[in-house]
This record gives C-alpha cells, sequence and structure tokens, in this order.
C-alpha cells in the first residue's frame, strides 16, 4: 500500500506555473489541488520574460493573464482545487473583493477564492460563502483568526472553507510556525468541522512530515518541497517521529469560544499586513 493510500491529508502544489504541476502530476502520480497567488504568478516563466522585455502588463492583461493559468491548472487537477486570490490592498473594501471574487470564482469550476484574513476580507468571506462561492483565507497568523475564519463562516459545507496558516513566515519571526497548525487544529476539534486547515508557507520536509503527524487537512509546498517528497518515495512520518523545533519559542494554546461573534477575536496581525504589502507590490509589478 502506497503512501497515497495510507494518508488522509490533501496535497498541494504552491506556485504559478503549470508545467511545475504536470511535473508534479508525474512525479507522485497524483495532486489533490494547487495554491496560487500574486507573488507566485509574478514568478511564471511566461510573465518574468515579458517584463524582462520591458512589455508591462494593462489591469486587463494581467487577469486575462491570471485566467489563462488558473485554467490549464484546472485541467490537470479537475477533481481538486485552485485557489485563485483577490487583489486586496489595506484599503480595498468588501464590495471590491466581492466583485472580484464573483468573477475568478467563474473562470473554473473549481476554484477556491482568497480573501485575506482581517476584518474585511472575513466580511467578503462571510458574504461569498453565502453565494455558493469557496473560499481560502489566507495570511492567518493565530489562533484567534482561525476562530474567526470558523464564525464568520458558519453554515459552510466542509470543503467550501479553508484557513491558510502561514508556518515559515512565523518560523522567520523566531516562532514554532507548527505548534499554530497543532493549536487550530485542537481548537476545531470544538467546531462542526466546516473549514478545513491548509498548512501553507511550507520551507522544508520536517515541515510536511509534522504537517502530516498532526493530520493537517491539507498542506501546500512549493515545486522544490514535493519534489523532493516525491523522490524519497513520499515519506509518511514514523511513529517515532520528533519535529525539530530547534531553538523556535513556543505558541501557545488559547481556550477560544468559537460560538462567539466574528468580530469580536483580535484580527490584527502586523505578518498579515505585511503579506498584503507584498502581494500588491508583486501584482504591481506586473503593470
Amino acid at each position: 500500500m502506497s503512501p497515497r493510500d495510507t494518508r488522509t491529508t490533501k496535497i498541494f502544489l504552491d506556485g504559478g506555473d503549470p508545467q511545475e504541476t504536470k511535473k508534479i502530476i508525474e512525479l507522485l502520480g497524483f495532486l489533490d489541488g494547487q495554491t496560487t497567488n500574486p507573488t507566485l504568478i509574478a514568478k511564471n516563466p511566461e510573465a518574468k520574460t515579458r517584463l524582462e522585455t520591458g512589455k508591462k502588463f494593462s489591469a486587463k492583461e494581467i487577469y486575462d493573464f491570471y485566467r489563462t493559468v488558473v485554467k490549464e491548472i484546472s485541467q490537470f487537477t479537475p477533481q481538486g482545487s485552485v485557489s485563485i486570490e483577490v487583489y486586496a490592498d489595506k484599503m480595498t473594501r468588501v464590495d471590491t473583493m466581492l466583485r472580484q471574487a464573483k468573477e475568478m470564482f467563474s473562470w473554473i469550476p473549481n476554484a477556491h477564492i482568497k480573501f485575506p484574513t482581517t476584518r474585511e476580507g472575513l466580511r467578503a468571506a462571510s458574504n461569498a460563502v453565502a453565494k455558493g462561492i469557496r473560499v481560502n483565507m489566507t495570511l492567518c497568523f493565530t489562533q484567534e483568526q482561525a476562530a474567526g475564519v470558523y464564525s464568520a463562516t458558519k453554515g459552510a459545507k466542509r470543503g467550501d472553507v479553508f484557513v491558510s496558516p502561514f508556518i515559515g513566515r512565523l518560523d522567520d519571526k523566531g516562532k514554532n510556525g507548527m505548534d499554530l497548525i497543532a493549536n487550530i487544529l485542537r481548537m476545531y476539534q470544538n467546531g462542526d468541522g466546516h473549514v478545513m486547515l491548509l498548512a501553507a508557507s511550507i520551507r522544508s520536509l520536517g515541515h510536511v512530515m509534522e504537517a502530516l503527524r498532526l493530520g493537517s487537512d491539507i498542506i501546500t509546498a512549493p515545486f522544490a518541497i514535493l519534489e523532493q517528497w516525491g523522490k524519497q518515495g513520499m515519506p509518511l512520518p514514523p511513529k517515532d517521529f520528533i519535529y525539530d523545533a530547534a531553538n523556535l519559542a513556543r505558541i501557545a494554546y488559547q481556550e477560544l469560544d468559537l460560538t462567539k461573534e466574528w468580530k469580536s477575536f483580535n484580527l490584527v496581525h502586523e505578518l498579515t499586513d505585511q503579506g498584503i504589502a507584498r502581494f500588491c507590490d508583486d501584482w504591481n509589478s506586473l503593470a
């Protein structure tokens, strides 16, 4: 029996190049989905080649290019999910996000629309799921933000809502990002299971092994990490596996009430703000 048969965690590729999607499927023999964002689209070889010639994209051309890329990716994973991210800076309001979400959701039949885990992002998500739009709440860095995602999307079906905690960026700040994964999974055990945890910002095979051990619903990892995992035979963590967090500071578990109104949770985090700014810069670099 192969690892594909014994694991419960779905495996996504984090990337914006359909050729990488094809290569990973050839290597692993499967792929459950893919996550994209403005940074990854800006790194797409075709976009990079165009920019190197000095030819920028118009606003319409950016959307057209993004649509073309995700359509090709979707064809490789028709039974899976492809996350598409709205353009949102700190000033973007819910109506603008929803307008983009409606358009992007129509691009492919298996889309999840990525909103930032902010007050406006959660307003958008709450409205989106009510309209039948699947969502992926990105740039999550705290258990309270994850609680807000749960509360704002109550009533959604399992599989319609993802929350994406960013492990590597917490590690960069000296905190054990894997603790956040464990804490959210523990907290969600007290709920109805409608939100699926998507472990993101994967930086190492150790991250993959620990996310598998913890029972993450989904892992999204860049091409290099999935290639490494695949070439090693797609190993699962052994029973005696111990994640080496080195000198990273622990993140304590919080007792949070998932029945509370989402607006009552603290949704602010500096890394969320920084992530939004970075994605906007990469999006704007195309124009």
